[in-house]
């Protein structure tokens, strides 16, 4: 039953289950399959219970938490000049959080050495003993299986790079990589209600990407690309050249980066999308104008997505999102162009973990790789080599 432990360690490691009957109602399974596989957990440790929840009727249930009261992970959510780095513990709360220059221009090696310095100091500060894994949120496609970025166009240097691997070897231990809108999407799932188990989680910041949840989990699709909406091409770009080597993509008209240039040929003196978020927030008509634009061809392509997907909820993260008529733009247009069926319960809003997002979805990630690790020791057959020595002994 591995498959079913890690699914019950990722309900209660990410906080969206606390209880046997939250897990057994949200993964479809028996409440006597999912108590012998809770039970099987709390014998080994992984997981433990304590006090009772309010139940809404019959006996109080227990609540289930991660089974050390100190484990955590250390996280990085990645940009191409800063890095929010934190500690993440069980359930998605955050300590230490803090922004720090990081440039990806540097290259792997010297930008990680430096990441990895400071993850240090976090985990020697709250104590390595609780320490279960390490999580990085990228800016680009991402191969989780192989821990690599892969072909990214704004990450000179970092293509094939084993990012995963160098982290491992670094901190002896589990450490997982994944995209940032992925680890946006995986996040913001931990804080949402339980009802909503289908979601688009837009990134709108100097790029564009979407985290895709499909039934409460992450959808990466068959290569790990699912929801790279930012090269979907789109009309109002005409033949705008993109950073992918084509031209005409949605990221040539609605991104941070888009709406720098797009603004500067304007003769506003911007140089980069906080720039274009003051002037916004200070309501520079110009820019007011481009952020509306941009907020509408971004609608257009989510609108697809939504009439083939129907989702439960689109919210929307990155710095763009914190410009109200960015949101309002979007909003209209998923309202204009989806049938009334997909919008009729569709919540439309802002990430609401904010910039921590990222963070606690990349942290959820290496926190369950390192859970996972633990099952597949517990799984580990016994030499009988071991086994025989063992009973000579007895």
């Amino acid at each position: 039953m591995p498959d079913l432990s890690a699914r019950v360690l990722e309900l209660v490691a990410s906080g969206q289950a606390t209880s046997r009957t939250e897990i057994a109602q949200l993964l479809g399974a028996a409440p006597s399959t999912v108590s012998h596989v809770v039970a099987q957990l709390l014998d080994h440790g992984i997981l433990a219970e304590e006090g009772t929840d309010v139940s809404t009727g019959g006996r109080p249930r227990k609540v289930l938490r991660i089974g050390g009261a100190d484990e955590y992970a250390v996280a990085a959510d990645l940009g191409g000049g800063h890095a929010r780095i934190g500690i993440v513990l069980p359930g998605g709360a955050l300590e230490s959080v803090a922004n720090v220059p990081f440039a990806l221009a540097d290259g792997p090696v010297a930008a990680l050495e430096r990441l990895a310095a400071l993850l240090e100091g976090l985990a020697d500060d709250r104590g390595r003993a609780g320490l279960r894994g390490v999580g990085l949120s990228l800016p680009g496609p991402v191969d989780v299986q192989a821990g690599v970025v892969d072909l990214p166009s704004r990450m000179p240097g970092w293509n094939g790079f084993p990012v995963a691997d160098w982290l491992t070897n670094r901190f002896g231990m589990a450490a997982i990589v994944d995209n940032d809108a992925n680890c946006m999407a995986a996040g913001e799932q931990t804080v949402q209600p339980a009802a909503r188990r289908q979601t688009i989680t837009i990134k709108a910041g100097s790029a564009i990407g979407a985290g895709i949840v499909i039934d409460g989990r992450l959808y990466r699709g068959s290569t790990g690309a699912a929801g790279d909406i930012t090269h979907v091409r789109i009309d109002a770009a005409g033949e705008t050249p993109c950073s992918c080597g084509n031209t005409g993509c949605l990221e040539t008209v609605a991104s941070g980066a888009a709406l720098v240039r797009i603004l500067r040929e304007a003769g506003v003196d911007v140089s980069s999308t906080a720039d274009v978020v003051r002037l916004a927030s200070d309501a520079h008509p110009e820019t007011t104008r481009a952020v509306r634009l941009a907020g509408r061809y971004l609608g257009e392509v989510v609108a697809a997505n939504v009439n083939f997907f129907n989702p439960d909820a689109v919210y929307l993260g990155g710095i763009l999102s914190t410009l109200d008529p960015f949101i309002a733009a979007v909003r209209s247009q998923l309202y204009e162009s989806c049938h009334p069926l997909m919008t009729q319960h569709l919540a439309i809003e802002p990430v609401s973990l904010g910039a921590d997002a990222g963070l606690v979805g990349a942290g959820q990630f290496a926190l369950q790789r390192g859970l996972a690790a633990s099952l597949e020791e517990l799984a580990t057959p016994i030499p009988q080599s071991t086994t025989r020595n063992r009973s000579v002994r007895v």
